[in-house]
């Protein structure tokens, strides 16, 4: 089933960001089977989180991902919102 992650980041947190920036993509590329795509948000050129489409077979799953990312633990996500998403339109027709 595809959720959509959205993270929000704790402000002034961009130190913790660079220091585990190589494991976080060496955890999305161990996990690109579910972790289809991710990147970073931005408000203005700020930094403000970032977000994930995953598919996986329910929310915990999905919340176990977030869990074992190493950014998880730092202190950098300050919160954590996880979605149900419904894939109806992609590269210009309907998926359905």
């Amino acid at each position: 089933m595809p959720y959509l992650i959205l993270f929000e980041d704790a402000p002034d947190h961009d130190h913790i960001r660079r220091a585990h920036m190589s494991e976080h993509l060496a955890f999305l590329s161990e996990n690109a089977r579910h972790i289809s795509c991710a990147g970073p948000l931005f408000d203005g050129d700020v930094g403000a989180g970032g977000a994930w489409l995953v598919s996986t077979e329910t929310a915990d799953a999905a919340q176990a991902l977030v869990e074992a990312d190493p950014f998880w633990p730092t202190g950098l996500r300050k919160s954590v919102r996880i979605l149900r998403w419904h894939h109806v339109f992609a590269d210009g027709q309907p998926t359905q």
